[in-house]
């Protein structure tokens, strides 16, 4: 059977403070002295072999000194027996001791060798500093230096094995082969997953000498045979994460070539991939969610559905239901449930279920072993007649009251929900209840709107048969009254100014619905026909890049223009002129004049209902104005024109 070297170089660390790979023995050598110094000593000098074995032997220290005349002998005992140091002379029979530390060297990079000889000079010591020397002794006085001998020896393999003793402790697992892919160094964590690569149940001391790939079959083919042939064949070293499947492990390796063969760091990091795994899939879980809350094409049920899935999904969960409270009753709204033994619709006593502490308590309630987190919960129907062993679930609060709650169990109990479950299960369930306050907001102002609009239609019906009547009647007593005409014509101004509220009012009735046919026309269109309504001699229209297109309601975006126009020469005891023209990049348009303008101070007031400044305003028309722009999504905004007047931009209205 080929002998194996025991050693063999791994990588440099920092917890070991090492500057350089290091080679570390086999410390459970089959010689039986493992506790003990072995020291091979190399000379052919009887004397000197005397002196040196007597003064290790008479050491209160335990020196194993085995005694080899030659070179070659040396090395064939480094073969077949483990040594913690080397001590030679420098003229040996077969060859200089300068060349045997340079073949000592091929197997252990730092192995302790010692040169205790009276043959060198400065040639000889540069060389042995060249080739590893651990250190260098005199003989002369042999009785003296056999003893400085002693201490350097004991100094030289306390390092040595201090240094192993610290990678041994280290809990990354190491493990270095031959060129022939036979092991010949494993630390403590390197036997134990090697061992269980193996499927060995007992001691793994005898893994030395064993080929990894005999020894190992199922790496055969992996990444890492791939890996290791690599570094072998190149003389580079590598780094690689790895899924080894026969233990179900990921790890990090670090691979370390030398002539003679591979070292090997390798780390177990199942759970930092299991860690990063999670982290993405509660990635996917969030974008789920957020794509479909945010989808236009869905209802409110429909995202429930979808939620409650996903939710079922990440907990792993039975059943999964938004249910609503009905007085005593807990109505099922909208459920999954992969046993069929709810529906939606189904309704229970609410005082049997576990969601009855979620409402009472107004907080989530998390019940991973209901027997063992809350026992007395166990006498509800829920867990006596449905089976239901664990319980996560977060009330729905609605406008500051309890709505329902939305849930998630099942009949198995777990050892526990996770942080990032209890918060999944929150954050859906405070979507539903701001969805649930917004939509009754909306149902609200939809009725609020009606009875808007009702009543803005009674007033133009029940107020313009009269308001005619009476002009009608007007003209007849303008035909025979020979009065002063100016009580006949504040008479008309009056009901001409009635009608004018009329209008305004039916105005801002419609104003708060929001554009949902918006079509596309001609800007320049829209602006004549507004213009042409605007009774004024004096004022003038410019137009700055109108040939564009503009896209919402076409009757109220001139009702907008009209109201803007007539503001402008209204306000204005001048001739005035209003300026038009587009905002860049099809953001929007302008209106401005050059009239009076608006005290900076009092812009923030002029879309309120009824701010006017003119002696005949009604104080809405800003107000409709505004109200159209916001049906259409966009924003109005009034500052300083550059002629002094007044300028209002309109942004969020598509022009192009």
């Amino acid at each position: 059977m080929k002998a194996y070297r025991r050693y063999n170089f791994i990588p440099t660390y920092p917890e070991t403070g090492m500057d350089t790979p290091v080679a570390t023995p086999n410390r459970h050598g089959a010689d039986g002295t493992a506790g003990r110094v072995r020291v091979l000593y190399v000379d052919a000098d009887c004397d000197d072999i005397t002196a040196v074995t007597e003064t290790l032997s008479g050491s209160p220290d335990e020196f194993t000194v085995t005694v080899c005349e030659t070179a070659d002998d040396a090395l064939t005992s480094l073969e077949n027996a483990s040594y913690d140091c080397v001590v030679s002379e420098y003229r040996l029979p077969d060859r200089d001791g300068i060349e045997l530390l340079r073949a000592v060297r091929d197997q252990s990079f730092d192995l302790p060798f010692l040169l205790f000889t009276d043959d060198g000079d400065e040639s000889v010591a540069s060389d042995a500093i060249s080739a590893g020397v651990t250190d260098y002794v005199t003989k002369t006085p042999l009785s003296e230096q056999t003893e400085l001998l002693r201490q350097r020896i004991t100094a030289a393999v306390a390092r040595y094995l201090e240094e192993a003793d610290i990678l041994d402790r280290m809990t990354d697992g190491f493990f270095a082969v031959d060129e022939d892919w036979e092991f010949t160094y494993l630390n403590e964590r390197g036997r134990r997953v090697i061992g269980r690569a193996m499927a060995l149940d007992g001691d793994t001391a005898d893994l030395l000498g064993q080929n990894i790939w005999e020894a190992v079959p199922s790496i055969e083919g992996t990444e890492f045979s791939k890996q290791y042939r690599r570094a072998m064949t190149k003389q580079e070293p590598t780094s690689f994460e790895g899924y080894f499947e026969p233990l179900q492990t990921w790890f990090d390796v670090s691979v370390y070539p030398s002539p003679t063969g591979i070292s090997v760091y390798f780390r177990d990091i199942t759970e930092r991939h299991r860690h990063e795994e999670e982290i993405r899939s509660r990635e996917r879980t969030l974008r789920e969610i957020y794509g479909v809350i945010s989808r236009k094409d869905l209802d409110f049920e429909e995202k429930v559905e979808r939620l409650l899935e996903i939710g079922q999904n990440a907990l792993k969960a039975e059943t999964a239901a938004l249910s609503h409270i009905d007085g005593d009753m807990y109505v099922f709204e909208i459920v999954r449930d992969r046993t069929g033994a709810i529906e939606a619709g189904d309704a229970v006593p609410l005082d049997a279920t576990n969601c009855e502490r979620a409402v009472v308590e107004e907080q989530t309630l998390v019940l991973a072993d209901i027997a063992a987190d809350r026992p007395e919960l166990t006498a509800k129907a829920g867990y006596t007649e449905m089976g239901i062993s664990c319980y996560l679930g977060t009330p729905v609060i609605v406008d500051g009251s309890v709505y329902g709650t939305f849930c998630f169990y099942g009949t198995e109990r777990r050892d526990s929900f996770s942080e990032w479950e209890v918060t999944l299960v929150e954050l859906m369930g405070n979507w539903i209840s701001y969805e649930q306050e917004r939509e009754r907001r909306e149902q609200e102002l939809t009725r609020q709107r009606n009875r808007l609009e009702d009543f803005a239609s009674v007033v133009s019906h029940d107020l313009r048969n009269p308001l005619n009547v009476a002009v009608g009647r007007l003209t007849l007593v303008d035909e025979e009254y020979d009065g002063d005409p100016e009580h006949v014509e504040s008479l008309r101004r009056s009901l001409e100014r009635m009608d004018e509220l009329i209008d305004d009012v039916l105005a801002l009735a419609r104003g708060g619905h929001k554009v949902i046919d918006a079509t596309e026309t001609s800007l320049d269109d829209i602006i004549t026909a507004a213009w042409d309504t605007v009774e004024s001699s004096d004022a003038t229209l410019e137009r700055v890049d109108t040939d564009a297109r503009i896209t919402g309601d076409q009757t109220r975006l001139q009702q907008l223009f009209e109201n803007l126009f007539r503001n402008s020469v209204e306000h204005s005891n001048d001739p005035v002129t209003v300026r038009v023209g587009t905002l860049a990049d099809g953001r929007g348009f302008y209106v401005a004049d050059d009239g009076p303008g608006i005290p900076e101070d009092e812009r923030d007031e002029v879309f309120e209902r009824g701010y006017t400044t003119s002696d005949d305003g009604t104080g809405f028309g800003l107000a409709i104005v505004s109200e159209i722009v916001d049906a259409h999504g966009g924003r109005i905004t009034v500052a300083e024109s550059e002629d002094g007047g007044v300028r209002f931009d309109v942004t969020g209205v598509q022009v192009d």
